[in-house]
C-alpha cells in the first residue's frame, strides 16, 4: 500500500463517484487541490473540464447538472477561489440542481495563523447546501478507505435528493501535494464495481385520502385552472389528461415544459392586464405545479384565488401565500389518479371562454408582431421558440428574455426550455449554457440572452475553442439593461442611464473575435430563422445578434398589450 495518503484519499473519492454514475468534473487550477485534480485526470471514466474562472466553473457545473439530472463535481483550491463558487451554489440550491462542490483547504495547523490563501471555509455557503462535511486531512498512519468511500457516496446521495441541490465537501490536504509515485492504492472497494452505498430515491405517492380530497375539490369546481411554473417536473401527458377531464385550461410558463397542446393558454400575461378579462376569467381554484409564473401580473391576479400546490419537495414556493393545501406527492401519478375518477360529462363553457380569449389574443398579438419587419425583442423571443429544431435545448436568460418568452411564445413541443430561475440572477449565464451543451443530452443548444447578461459572464467563453461545444447565442442587443425601462426607475431622468440603463457600447463582433466565435447580425426579423439554422448546421459556437433600441422596445411592448386589449374589448 502506498504511503501517499493524499493520493489514496483522492482516488477513493473519484472511484466511488464513478461507481455512482458520475462522469463530469469541472475544475479550476490551483495547488492545494492537486491530489484530487490528478486523481480525476487519471480516471478514464471522467471528462475533465478546466476553467480559469471559478465563477464560470461553478455555473458550467450547474448547466451540466441541470441538463443531465446528475451532479457534476466542481472543485477548486483554497481561499477566494472557493468564494467564487457561491453564486452557482445559491442558484443550484434554490433551483434544486444536483452538484458536488469540493473546496481544497489548508490543514488545521495552517488556519488562523496568517498562512497564505487561507480563509474560514467551514460552512462557507451557509444554509445553501443540502449537506456539508469536512473530513480529517489524509494521514499516512491512518488510512480508512471505508470512511472515505462512505463520504463520497453520501455526498452523491444528498446531492441527488430529494430535493436535489449542492453538497459541500471541504477537503484539507497537507504537503506534499504532488503524488509521490504512481502506484496502486488499497482503495477498499466493494466487489464487482458496486458503490459503497446506495440511496435510491423513493417516489412519494399520495395515499387514497389525498386523492379523494383532490377529486372532490376538482369535481366541485367548474372554474379552475392548472398553473405550471419552473420545476413542475411532471410529464405533459398527465397534465393534459387532467385538464381534458376537468375541462380546465393550462397556464404554463414555457420553462415548465408544459406549454403545449390544445388546452394551453400562451397569452395569459397579456390577458391578465385587462380588467374585464380578469373579472370574467377569475378562477375559483388554482392547481399549482412547480414554481410561480414569471409574469407578475398573472401571479398577482391568480394569487387572489384559492390554490392547491402539488410539490413532492415541499419547497413552499408560494410568494402570494395563496395555497390553502400543499400536497407532498409526486405530481404525475396523482394527476393521473384524479383524472381517472373525474366525470366524463363536464360543462365546457368555462374552458370555451378561455380558449376564445386565447385565440383572439394570439391573433391580435401575432398580427402586430408580423407587421414589424425590423427586430423587436418580443418577436425574436416568439420566433426563436417557434423555429428552432425539434429536440433542442433552449436556455433563456433572466430579466427581459425570460419574460418575453413567457409573453410571446406560442405552444410548442419538442423543445426543452431551461432558465436560472432559482434566484433569477443574470450571472453565470454563458457558462450555464455551455454546461448544458457539454452534457450532450440534446443535439442542439440555443440560448436567448440580453447583451448585459452575455457580457456579465464573457469569461465563460475562455477556452471555448478547445471544448468542442456546439451552441448558438441569440443576443438581444439594446446596449444596456432593458428591463429597467419598464420599471419606475425609468422616470429618474437625471440618473437613469448611469445607474440603471448602464450602456456598455461593446462591439460584439470584436468580443466574438477575441474568443474565436462567429457573429452574425440580424437586421430584419425574417433573417432570424435562417441565421439560427446556418449556425446550428455549421456547429461550434455562434452569436446571432438582433439590435434594438430600449425606448422603442418599451413602446412596442405597450402597443402589443393595447392591441390585445382592443381585440378582447371588441
Amino acid at each position: 500500500m502506498s504511503r501517499d495518503a493524499n493520493s489514496a484519499f483522492a482516488h477513493c473519492l473519484v472511484d466511488e463517484w464513478s461507481r455512482g454514475g458520475l462522469t463530469d468534473v469541472v475544475l479550476s487550477p490551483g495547488s492545494r487541490s492537486t491530489p484530487l485534480a490528478v486523481a480525476f485526470a487519471d480516471h478514464p471514466g471522467f471528462r475533465v473540464h478546466v476553467h480559469l474562472d471559478e465563477r464560470s466553473a461553478g455555473f458550467f457545473g450547474l448547466g451540466l447538472g441541470k441538463a443531465s439530472g446528475r451532479p457534476a463535481v466542481v472543485m477548486c483550491t483554497s481561499g477566494t477561489a472557493a468564494a467564487n463558487f457561491h453564486p452557482a451554489v445559491l442558484e443550484a440550491f434554490h433551483a434544486r440542481v444536483p452538484m458536488i462542490v469540493c473546496t481544497a483547504d489548508r490543514p488545521p495547523e495552517l488556519r488562523e495563523v496568517g498562512s497564505g490563501q487561507s480563509v474560514d471555509q467551514g460552512r462557507l455557503y451557509g444554509t445553501a447546501v443540502r449537506w456539508f462535511f469536512e473530513p480529517d486531512a489524509p494521514n499516512d498512519h491512518l488510512q480508512i478507505p471505508s470512511a472515505w468511500r462512505w463520504m463520497a457516496a453520501r455526498a452523491l446521495a444528498e446531492a441527488q435528493g430529494p430535493p436535489g441541490g449542492p453538497v459541500h465537501l471541504n477537503l484539507p490536504f497537507r504537503e506534499p501535494l504532488v503524488p509521490a509515485k504512481r502506484s496502486r492504492f488499497d482503495l477498499g472497494s466493494r466487489a464487482e464495481a458496486a458503490p459503497w452505498l446506495r440511496a435510491p430515491r423513493s417516489r412519494r405517492i399520495a395515499d387514497a385520502a389525498v386523492v379523494d380530497a383532490l377529486v372532490s375539490r376538482v369535481t366541485s369546481t367548474a372554474k379552475g385552472v392548472v398553473v405550471a411554473g419552473w420545476g413542475a417536473d411532471v410529464g405533459y401527458d398527465a397534465v393534459s389528461r387532467l385538464a381534458r377531464a376537468a375541462r380546465w385550461p393550462v397556464l404554463a410558463d414555457p420553462i415548465s415544459g408544459l406549454r403545449a397542446g390544445p388546452m394551453a393558454i400562451s397569452t395569459y400575461d397579456a390577458l391578465s392586464r385587462i380588467e374585464q378579462v380578469r373579472k370574467k376569467l377569475a378562477p375559483d381554484l388554482v392547481l399549482r405545479l412547480g414554481g410561480p409564473l414569471t409574469s407578475k401580473y398573472a401571479t398577482s391576479w391568480l394569487g387572489a384565488s384559492p390554490a392547491i400546490m402539488v410539490d413532492p419537495d415541499r419547497s413552499w414556493s408560494d410568494p402570494q401565500r395563496a395555497a390553502e393545501l400543499v400536497l407532498e406527492a409526486e405530481p404525475e401519478p396523482l394527476l393521473e389518479a384524479v383524472a381517472e375518477r373525474l366525470e366524463r360529462a363536464r360543462d365546457d363553457s368555462w374552458l370555451s371562454s378561455w380558449m376564445e380569449a386565447e385565440r383572439r389574443a394570439r391573433r391580435a398579438m401575432d398580427a402586430l408582431l408580423d407587421s414589424w419587419p425590423e427586430p423587436f425583442e418580443g418577436r425574436i423571443a416568439r420566433d426563436v421558440m417557434s423555429t428552432i429544431p425539434d429536440d433542442s435545448a433552449l436556455v433563456v436568460a433572466s430579466s427581459m428574455p425570460v419574460r418575453d418568452l413567457e409573453t410571446f411564445a406560442p405552444p410548442r413541443t419538442g423543445v426543452k426550455v431551461m432558465a436560472n430561475r432559482g434566484v433569477n440572477g443574470i450571472d453565470g449565464f454563458v457558462s450555464t449554457v455551455l454546461g448544458v451543451a457539454a452534457s450532450e443530452v440534446w443535439p442542439t443548444t440555443v440560448a436567448l440572452v440580453g447583451d448585459l447578461c452575455l457580457l456579465h459572464d464573457a469569461n465563460g467563453f475562455l477556452g471555448s475553442r478547445r471544448r468542442d461545444i456546439d451552441a448558438v447565442f441569440v443576443v438581444l442587443d439594446n446596449n444596456g439593461g432593458g428591463i429597467f425601462s419598464f420599471l419606475p426607475q425609468a422616470a429618474l431622468d437625471a440618473h437613469f442611464e448611469d445607474l440603471f440603463g448602464t450602456p456598455q457600447n461593446v462591439d460584439l463582433h470584436q468580443l466574438g473575435a477575441l474568443y474565436g466565435i462567429d457573429v452574425v447580425d440580424v437586421r430584419h426579423a425574417e433573417e432570424l430563422a435562417p441565421a439560427i439554422a446556418d449556425a446550428v448546421s455549421a456547429g461550434g459556437l455562434h452569436i446571432v445578434r438582433a439590435s434594438s433600441e430600449r425606448h422603442e422596445n418599451v413602446r412596442r411592448h405597450r402597443a402589443v398589450f393595447r392591441a390585445v386589449c382592443e381585440e378582447l374589448a371588441g
